[in-house]
């Protein structure tokens, strides 16, 4: 049965930007001001006139607070968060701070669709999901239709654990490089002074991993050739991870 992988879906919306920078819709330096022109505030504070889409990957984007949470996105009352979220104030200097927040890559995951003309699951089907036999998925939607890259695609474990393989192979799959190898290598690496990649969770043993609340979890550890996965709806992340780590990892 398929469920909700909360936060893991982060790391399917990196792959729709590498594959959108593989084919030329997009740049990572790319300024803020630059792919949401129309989208701006009055008023453009210097933080957000030098974020660039690099920051929207690797939460350092400079925020005040984290927004688009879960708890927060039924109290909205604005339809456009594009707007809304390009209101929100930064208060750090674009690249320096680690926040983690659902901003960064929900406007990231806008600039694909837009660039792309379609949703995200759609753009990652031919690319991505036909290849690993990942049929329509579930994907949720903001108030204007938009995919929510930060959250809510909705996977089985088997395609959790599929996607997971994937990234080992460093995006390869039965013999045909489909993503961009240099790709899937840095967003496994340190991008920031946070423990993160591009929408990816860096951990021990030189692993990184798509993490959604409640352990809807795919590590890849690249040394071990090795990936774990599961679904879960465990309240105790601390415990489970310390367990992978210390028990499982060292049988590998």
């Amino acid at each position: 049965m398929r469920r909700n992988i909360y936060s893991a879906t982060k790391s399917f919306t990196s792959c729709a930007v590498g594959f959108a920078i593989q084919e030329g819709l997009l740049s990572l330096d790319e300024k803020l001001t630059e792919a949401f022109p129309k989208d701006l505030p009055e008023q453009v504070s210097d933080h957000l006139a030098r974020a660039t889409v690099r920051d929207l990957l690797t939460m350092c984007l400079g925020e005040k607070e984290p927004q688009l949470m879960g708890e927060h996105r039924p109290l909205y009352t604005e339809d456009d968060w594009v707007k809304m979220c390009l209101a929100f104030p930064l208060v750090n200097e674009p690249g320096t701070q680690f926040l983690y927040s659902n901003v960064g890559p929900y406007l990231a995951g806008v600039l694909v669709q837009r660039r792309a003309g379609c949703d995200l699951a759609s753009y990652l089907t031919p690319r991505l999901f036909d290849h690993l036999g990942i049929r329509r998925p579930t994907w949720e939607i903001d108030p204007q239709g938009y995919s929510f890259g930060a959250g809510g695609l909705f996977l089985t474990l088997s395609e959790l654990h599929t996607f997971g393989l994937f990234c080992l192979h460093k995006g390869k799959w039965n013999g045909r490089q489909l993503l961009s190898a240099d790709w899937i290598e840095e967003c496994a690496k340190e991008q920031g002074p946070g423990p993160y990649g591009y929408l990816f969770w860096r951990g021990e043993y030189n692993s990184f991993r798509a993490d959604g609340k409640f352990c809807q979890l795919s590590i890849i550890f690249p040394d071990k050739n090795a990936v774990i996965s599961m679904v879960s709806e465990c309240r105790d992340s601390d415990t489970l991870m310390k367990a992978i780590y210390e028990e499982l990892c060292p049988q590998l």
